[in-house]
């Protein structure tokens, strides 16, 4: 009878247990416990519950094994609150629940996270005396796992434990691992190898590699595989799909390749895992084909792929993913949902966003925390802000609105809005709503770099040290921009020094903070250093070092032509436009006019118009209208509806003193309607955004600042200034032209800080395009006859204005 019922779970033969409970009909023994309890489980265990209370209630006098077979078997089939009022009816019927009644009703309680119930439970394992019993403490310490407030009660069970076993200690190490206590995890872990009677099993090492990859402590992590090899778990199918999740995260792709190598059996998971392996290091090739030759594939796989595209930037593959897995009818999860709008987001335009954005409502899932970030994300993305607006403060109080808060703080320093990011910042910090993480730092970094904020990133960079965010590599390298954009160098490159460890992100971002204040010979060592390091440059570190040869002190284009040369020959490097037009800039800036446009010439594809631009800016520089003629031609040709372009030229005619000229094209833009982009200058002053454009009178100091310019005008002008109308677009009279142009922007700016800076501090204005010729011969003259420091940052990077010179010596 037993073996035969026993054979029938095994093979799933229902027939073979009918038949069995057929014979006990026919021997009138369905009502004797001894054999009722055993078909009764068996029932469950092949999934038929009705049969099981067939037989349950068919009982003469069902004793406690029957009502725990019962209770186990619904908490397990999904019927927990089935199970909970059996327990509760055997114990009005006075029956008293031993150990595996407990465990049955504490897995019901686990599945319905029913805490209060469990310590119901407790209260009464206690009273009953079977708070010794592993089997019962090991499903009390399951259910206070899930609970994070309950983790202390879980740890002083397991200390009272008198006789552990394997699965107490994985209980106890999971619950540590899920609650983020990687130490204390590695603590017992190393307490357990400690007592011989404890065997690490599967689930031990997959939950430490878990805890290793939580943490990032590769050494922890190798030694956690070590052991694993040691007690015969070096072909675990579970611990090596663990592996190679962790050796992913660590970066360690030569570690995924010889686990895979090794593997003698791999699943669903490990493909899985592959896939994201190679997305996580952008082989995205690779990853496809693994998909495509998957024998089966499930919803977690399309996600895998779905989200590897995303973080590879292949935003119209993940969309087309996402059509197959609609036309496959594959489950959607909130996962995938993300992942679509992420991708979207990455497209940006708004009529896709209005598409998706529809699809995800439709569905449902639109008020799922996740999903909603990332659709608020996706609208700052694709330039709806007034939509993203709405979301966000539609959003409910009561709900974590950490993500919201980052999403529209980047979004607003993505859109141009950089004030109001820095708005939305203080207002996050002052209502204490909201814990910054190091996105929403590295956006606000970023913020403060663009608007010159220095005090405000200094604010920024105590914060990060204080919360331990500055070792994060995003929010250290964003730190050494914004002390480079603020001018304040020396910080900035001790920011560097102080950083644990250095990325390629890093040490460009200290060449391209020594070419914001042309510090070419400076950039030059960063290079060195680099190279002896063994650091591999990237494509944006030959665009910063082949620029950095306009800079230096000395004549180096010969070097600079080396540098160009090596890039495919020895770095292995394709030049691209951006790289050409680097090298015409160097090259037109030493004089060599002729060389750069035969290397245009010879460019092995279509130059962009952004390396006819550089041409362009040198022919202007160096007075050269004959070659600045010819490549005016081919921009125009390019881009005829691009106002800069009629400036680049109208410039070039403008600085040779060729005045007809200039104003034949500037009257060729009025005539079609062109405006260049509209020029703002600001400085921050008590920790407040003061904007000025041309002529700008809504300051609330107007008549102070135009008074105090007036003044500065008359002073300068006796000192030898002279206005160069030439530098005004409108077509008015000559008188009128001086008035235009004395109301530049940056004039504005000047006036206001010479104003409100202390007397022997420098004045610092940023200004979002190129300085005008006669704004910065203004400002030259104004160094001389107020005898200050005057700081212009512009598009062209750092002017130091002093004692009637500037650092960028009239070339910019």
């Amino acid at each position: 009878f037993f073996n035969s019922l026993r054979l029938s779970v095994q093979c799933g033969e229902v027939s073979l247990a009918k038949a069995i409970h057929a014979s006990l009909i026919k021997l009138l023994l369905e009502q004797d416990t001894r054999f009722g309890n055993p078909l009764i489980s068996a029932y469950l265990k092949l999934g038929h519950v009705a049969d099981a209370y067939k037989i349950f209630y068919g009982l003469s006098s069902p004793n406690v094994v029957s009502f725990t077979s019962l209770i186990s078997g619904l908490a397990k089939l999904g019927r927990e609150e089935e199970a909970i009022e059996l327990f509760f009816r055997m114990r009005s019927e006075g029956i008293v629940p031993n150990e595996h009644s407990f465990v049955a009703i504490l897995t019901a309680c686990i599945r319905l996270l029913e805490l209060e119930l469990g310590f119901q439970i407790h209260a009464l394992i206690v009273k009953m005396g079977c708070v010794d019993s592993v089997f019962v403490t090991n499903a009390l310490m399951g259910l206070y796992g899930k609970f994070s407030f309950c983790l202390d009660y879980l740890l002083k069970l397991f200390d009272e434990l008198p006789h552990k076993d394997t699965v107490s200690w994985n209980t106890v190490i999971s619950s540590v691992v899920n609650e983020f206590e990687y130490e204390k995890a590695f603590e017992l872990f190393r307490d357990m190898k400690r007592d011989n009677g404890f065997t690490v099993d599967y689930f031990t090492i997959s939950t430490l590699l878990t805890a290793c990859t939580g943490c990032f402590v590769l050494m922890e992590g190798r030694a956690v595989h070590a052991h694993a090899i040691r007690i015969g778990l070096g072909a675990n199918l579970s611990v090596n799909n663990a592996l190679i999740g962790f050796y992913t995260k660590c970066g360690r792709v030569k570690d995924v390749v010889a686990l895979l190598e090794r593997m003698p059996v791999m699943d669903i998971i490990t493909l899985t895992e592959i896939i994201i392996a190679y997305m996580e290091f952008g082989y995205v090739d690779l990853a496809v084909e693994i998909f495509d030759k998957m024998p089966e594939k499930n919803s977690v796989s399309y996600n895998a792929l779905l989200a590897g595209y995303c973080k590879n930037g292949k935003a119209m593959e993940a969309l087309g993913l996402f059509v197959k897995l609609l036309e496959e009818g594959l489950v959607l999860t909130e996962f995938t949902l993300t992942s679509v709008v992420n991708a979207c987001g990455l497209i940006m335009e708004a009529k896709l966003s209005e598409q998706i954005h529809g699809f995800v409502m439709k569905f449902g899932l639109g008020s799922n925390d996740c999903i909603e970030a990332a659709l608020l994300d996706m609208l700052t993305r694709c330039g709806r802000m007034a939509d993203a607006e709405k979301m966000f403060y539609r959003w409910p109080t009561d709900r974590d609105d950490s993500i919201i808060w980052t999403s529209m703080i980047c979004g607003y320093a993505r859109s141009g809005k950089p004030e109001h990011a820095i708005l939305l910042f203080h207002q996050s910090q002052s209502e204490a709503t909201v814990v910054p993480d190091e996105i929403a730092l590295t956006s606000v970094l970023g913020v403060c770099g663009t608007l010159g904020f220095h005090e405000m990133g200094k604010q920024i960079h105590s914060y990060a040290l204080k919360t331990g965010f500055s070792s994060d590599l995003g929010v250290a390298n964003s730190m050494v921009s914004m002390y480079f954009k603020c001018c304040n160098m020396s910080n900035a490159i001790k920011a560097f020094n102080k950083m644990p460890s250095h990325d390629i992100v890093s040490w460009n971002g200290l060449i391209a903070g020594h070419l914001l204040h042309r510090q070419g010979d400076e950039a030059l060592a960063v290079w060195s250093s680099m190279e002896k390091a063994s650091i591999k440059p990237d494509a944006i570190t030959f665009v910063l070092i082949i620029s950095a040869y306009r800079y230096t002190n000395l004549n180096l284009v010969d070097s600079c032509r080396k540098l160009f040369l090596s890039m495919k020959t020895i770095y292995n490097i394709e030049p691209t436009s951006e790289h050409y037009a680097s090298l015409v800039s160097v090259l037109g800036y030493w004089g060599f006019l002729e060389e750069a446009e035969e290397t245009i010439n010879n460019m092995p594809f279509q130059p962009k118009v952004s390396v006819w631009r550089a041409l362009l800016d040198s022919c202007r520089i160096r007075l050269n209208t004959t070659i600045g003629k010819r490549v005016a031609k081919h921009i125009l040709a390019m881009e005829p509806q691009d106002p800069a372009t009629y400036i680049l030229v109208s410039n070039l005619y403008s600085s040779s003193g060729r005045w007809h000229n200039s104003e034949l094209v500037r009257e060729d833009m009025r005539e079609k309607g062109f405006r260049k982009h509209p020029s703002r200058s600001w400085i921050i002053h008590q920790n407040k955004v003061h904007s000025f454009y041309v002529r700008d009178k809504s300051h609330p100091r107007e008549k102070d600042i135009y008074s105090g310019l007036e003044i500065l005008i008359l002073e300068c002008l006796k000192a030898g200034y002279v206005p160069d109308t030439s530098f005004v677009l409108h077509e008015v009279e000559e008188h009128q032209k001086k008035d235009f142009l004395f109301y530049h922007s940056a004039k504005l700016a000047a006036t206001y800080g010479l104003l409100t800076t202390p007397a022997g501090q420098p004045v610092r204005i940023v200004k979002n395009i190129l300085t005008c010729g006669d704004c910065h011969s203004f400002l030259k003259y104004v160094s001389v006859v107020t005898r200050r420091e005057i700081f212009l940052r512009d598009a062209s990077g750092f002017h130091h204005f002093l004692n009637g010179q500037c650092s960028c010596k009239d070339y910019w």
